[in-house]
């Protein structure tokens, strides 16, 4: 191939495992004994062919197996050196805890996150800001307990719900907890007990819990969600609106909120009244957080937005619709090689100075996965690397269909 650097000595999922460090992997698989007893289909080799179901879209274990004989003589350069049975495959998903995929997840996270930071952004509240929000994934069977009444047709489908915290900053998954679709939102929460003082974390009211908001303030951990229709409280002083403040905010006041039984726990927090003139809707805010401007308040509260467009990217490109297993061990494994694979690409994507779009690098992933190009040199510039192709074999292009190929470069 000579000094050509549009070609590659690894396949492009190669290029994608290098993000991996072998070594951490057997770390980890140690930590939770995942290779005990076992002869060939080791963690790593499971956390490869669970990627490359993943990358592929494959919906069965069967379509996996055809797809690994198809690239057979490529398997090496992927570190796998035989070739998974389906009944090994299907035990591993069944056996193997989705811990292990877990802590291989936030390994590769926390190594490469200096990576993801946006170097762009100069607003010190919005680097320490954080996003909660989860999304519900729906099974086949009734496998975890879903969400809402029976049909009348019969029982309803299963659900797994995925809560998810982001920085703002990175826009990938920092932290992820699985649980039944059937179970609140609140519950999750105390997880952000964790996040750093002085963090900032939004969410919506689906997480409504006056009790763990009143552990945040002891804790210097700033909340910005909206106030439930039903919600008890008790106002207090009004906070004057500066005249160059946003005219959209229409109060901003203290309150003390009630809750526990009989109502006799309280909880202090600020009230913002927001008018938003793009969708003729009124808003009500709550934060702990009595410095920060009202239309702050306000902008925080937006940038939830970016935490459900993380998840239409992931069901858009890396769809859940099809399991490998009927347990919840396997679903989970699944889930978080999907995770990790959407970490992988946005890696390569903050490493290019070419703009891309997040699902057309996918794309151009998923068709050219297993073939020797510089993932890199190519999203760079493809139509540089389409020339070089053609000059490199100008004999098989004399001929092409295309006018500014034909005779356009001989």
């Amino acid at each position: 191939m000579g000094k050509n650097t549009i070609f590659s000595g690894q396949p492009i999922f190669n290029q994608l495992l290098t993000f991996i460090d072998k070594s951490e992997i057997r770390k980890i698989a140690k930590k939770h004994g995942s290779d005990y007893y076992v002869k060939k289909f080791t963690t790593y080799n499971h956390l490869v062919v669970m990627l490359f179901v993943v990358f592929e879209g494959y919906h069965s274990i069967r379509e996996v197996i055809l797809g690994l004989l198809a690239n057979a003589h490529k398997l090496s350069h992927l570190g796998l050196s035989y070739l998974v049975r389906r009944s090994t495959f299907s035990e591993a998903n069944k056996r193997r805890s989705s811990k292990v995929f877990e802590d291989i997840y936030m390994t590769v996270y926390q190594k490469h996150s200096r990576f993801l930071a946006d170097s762009r952004l100069t607003d010190k509240d919005l680097k320490r800001l954080y996003i909660m929000d989860s999304s519900t994934i729906s099974l086949f069977k009734d496998i975890l307990k879903g969400v809402g009444r029976n049909p009348k047709s019969g029982k309803k489908k299963g659900g797994i719900k995925a809560h998810t915290i982001i920085k703002a900053s990175e826009n990938v998954p920092c932290l992820v907890r699985y649980s039944e679709a059937a179970r609140h939102d609140h519950m999750f929460l105390q997880e952000v007990e964790a996040l750093p003082s002085g963090s900032i974390i939004t969410f919506d009211k689906g997480y409504v819990d006056y009790a763990q908001y009143e552990t945040f303030s002891e804790k210097s951990i700033w909340y910005v969600t909206r106030l439930k229709e039903n919600a008890f409280y008790t106002a207090g002083k009004e906070f004057d609106i500066p005249d160059d403040t946003d005219f959209g905010v229409l109060k901003d006041e203290e309150v003390v909120l009630l809750y526990g039984d009989n109502k006799t726990q309280e909880h202090k927090a600020r009230r913002i009244a927001y008018w938003d003139n793009e969708n003729q809707r009124l808003f009500e805010f709550i934060t702990n957080n009595f410095e920060l401007a009202a239309e702050k308040i306000a902008w925080i509260y937006k940038k939830r937005w970016q935490i459900e467009l993380l998840f239409k990217q992931l069901k858009q490109n890396f769809p859940l619709k099809y399991f490998l297993g009927d347990n919840e061990n396997a679903i989970e494994i699944q889930i978080w090689a999907a995770m990790l694979a959407n970490l992988l690409i946005t890696l390569v994507k903050s490493k290019l100075k070419r703009k891309w779009a997040f699902s057309n690098m996918v794309s151009i992933i998923r068709q050219q996965l297993m073939n020797y190009i510089n993932i890199y040199a190519f999203l760079e510039n493809p139509e540089k690397s389409w020339l070089i192709l053609i000059k490199q074999d100008k004999y098989k292009y004399q001929h092409s269909l295309f006018p500014e190929v034909q005779g356009a470069y001989f």
